[in-house]
């Protein structure tokens, strides 16, 4: 993998961070999005600088700065081998009868129309190699969960899994859910009693994009082991 090139959104910290920092030991050279671009830019210095790694700042809600992320990754790099469309965000306690409805605009903009944005600019990149695209589902896109709106958004982001999956059959371009439990990431302010670490979602990433071409790894779901009792 020392010339493939993963691009990986909401990379300043938690899941994206832990993925780019697993891609880059297994020879990946990596390309950093997300809106902090001083998180960014420390974690690409950290995983080599600009021959490894690129800090490309992005808001995955705007349109023009997804176009001008991908434009810039290849003009750095000269192609795209896999994304990683990570970035999301939770949403408002309260359920729907009491939840704050401006986050939920924001979240549900965040983690559906900007993974939607994610996939229109970066397509056509993937088609040429023959890449591979994941999506930062959720365990919670696979259940029903009273009064969540978060829980929704990531039925969507499923859904748009499936689809674009379908959209490029016989492309080459494998796509992948990973669909974590609960992770310790600044998503809570509270750290979770009994949850996954970043890193143990990342390495089912890395798991998804070291298959042989023969092989698409549709779905990931990984929750942390129960407790014992």
């Amino acid at each position: 993998m020392s010339d493939a090139v993963m691009l990986i959104t909401g990379a300043s910290s938690g899941i994206g961070a832990a993925t780019a920092r697993q891609a880059a030991g297994a020879g990946w050279r990596v390309a950093l999005a997300a809106r902090s671009q001083e998180r960014i830019t420390a974690l690409a210095e950290e995983l080599g600088g600009p021959e490894r790694a690129l800090a490309v700042r992005c808001d995955v809600n705007d349109e023009a700065s997804q176009q001008a992320m991908v434009e810039q990754v290849l003009d750095h790099f000269g192609r795209i081998d896999a994304v990683f469309a990570n970035a999301g965000m939770g949403g408002s306690p309260g359920g729907f009868s009491g939840a704050d409805t401006a986050v939920w605009r924001e979240m549900i903009v965040t983690n559906i129309y900007g993974v939607g944005l994610t996939l229109r600019h970066t397509l056509d990149a993937l088609k040429k190699t023959r890449g591979h695209l994941l999506l930062t589902g959720s365990a919670a896109g696979r259940a029903t969960i009273p009064g969540s709106m978060y829980s929704a958004t990531k039925w969507a982001v499923s859904a748009i899994g499936y689809g674009v999956r379908e959209e490029l059959r016989g492309t080459g371009v494998r796509v992948t859910l990973i669909e974590p439990g609960m992770v310790d990431t600044p998503f809570f302010d509270d750290r979770p009693a009994h949850a996954l670490e970043p890193e143990d979602v990342a390495r089912s990433v890395l798991y998804a994009v070291s298959q042989p071409a023969h092989v698409d790894v549709n779905e990931i779901l990984v929750r942390p082991t129960p407790p014992l009792e």
